[in-house]
């Protein structure tokens, strides 16, 4: 048995840019951490030559090309173990609801089918093949983002190349400046799910149109990355927080809602610098930055948003368990 444990991600700012239609014209770049929030995969050997999988439903096949689940299909069509076997994905958060699920799923079934064939991986070999399968293969219109903060945890900032290349560069910051920034932010359930393809295929169709705005973000990325090395100011960081948020907004239709803003101008009110809704947008969860010590007021205005309590992950995908 091996099992696999792969963490969900908090993006601060540069999302977008993660795509091939923005990076492949100019360098790219986001400001991201994984998240002490996992999702699970474990792979047994099976006592009949059956394929049995189980996720949000139970899949038993003879053969890959019956699975339904597109993500295990496409990886057991080139990983296939001789003899039956069992998968099992859990999660500590509900999909869709924008902390790069569907990536850490798949950075984490690569890592355990690997695992269990006796193939040694690096987090570079995790995300390379995770964006290659997702991207190129399957057609989702993602960035490559999600698939490198779960791979390779920590608190990092990502370049996209117009090479295609990826760097991940650990942000180098005083134990205490990464204590408060853990300690500053706030995470939100809004209880709104959603198809994150809807809204990501419409950002990914104004590329070109919101290309100014996206090098803002990518820009405000940077001044995040210094902010956190070198300034330390932590006030500045929330501002730079909102001033993403506002960008981010404007790159599709249905990123934010009136409910969102309404919960957001609240938060403000109430003490909290910035915040965005994380992941593709229109739902999921709503992260706040503010000062420790007004985090109960924000937690009090938004009382009908259900808190959720998480901190920052440093190891990214590995292998929890093998016997």
């Amino acid at each position: 048995m091996i099992i696999s444990r792969t963490p969900f991600r908090l993006s601060f700012a540069g999302g977008g840019s993660d795509l091939e239609e923005f990076y492949k014209e100019e360098e790219g770049a986001v400001l991201s951490t994984a998240l002490n929030k996992y999702m699970y995969i474990t792979a047994n050997r099976r006592f009949d030559q059956t394929i049995r999988l189980s996720y949000s439903k139970t899949e038993i096949h003879d053969r890959v090309d019956q699975i339904e689940h597109k993500i295990f299909k496409n990886i057991l069509s080139k990983y296939l173990p001789a003899g039956g076997i069992e998968l099992i994905s859990m999660a500590d958060i509900p999909s869709g609801s924008g902390l790069g699920s569907s990536s850490s799923f798949t950075v984490g079934l690569l890592h355990a089918l690997k695992g269990f064939l006796g193939t040694f991986q690096t987090a570079e070999n995790l995300a390379q093949e995770a964006c290659d399968i997702e991207i190129n293969q399957l057609y989702e219109p993602i960035g490559k983002q999600d698939q490198y903060i779960a791979a390779y945890g920590g608190l990092q900032f990502i370049r996209f190349r117009p090479n295609g290349e990826t760097f991940v560069d650990p942000i180098v910051c005083t134990s205490d400046t990464r204590r408060e920034l853990e300690a500053s932010s706030l995470l939100f359930f809004t209880g709104l799910t959603r198809k994150s393809k809807d809204v990501l295929t419409e950002q990914k169709n104004n590329t070109r149109s919101k290309r100014e705005e996206l090098r803002k973000m990518v820009d405000i990325a940077r001044k995040m990355k210094i902010v956190l090395e070198r300034d330390g100011s932590l006030e500045n960081f929330g501002r730079l927080l909102d001033e993403a948020w506002q960008l981010k907004k404007g790159l599709a239709s249905n990123i934010s809602t009136s409910q969102i803003d309404e919960w957001y101008s609240r938060a403000l009110s109430s003490g909290a610098l910035g915040g965005k809704i994380l992941g593709a947008g229109s739902g999921g969860f709503l992260m706040l930055f503010c000062k420790p010590e007004l985090k109960n007021r924000v937690r009090q205005e938004l009382r009908e948003l259900k808190p959720f309590d998480c901190g920052f992950d440093t190891q990214g995908s590995k292998i929890i368990f093998m016997g």
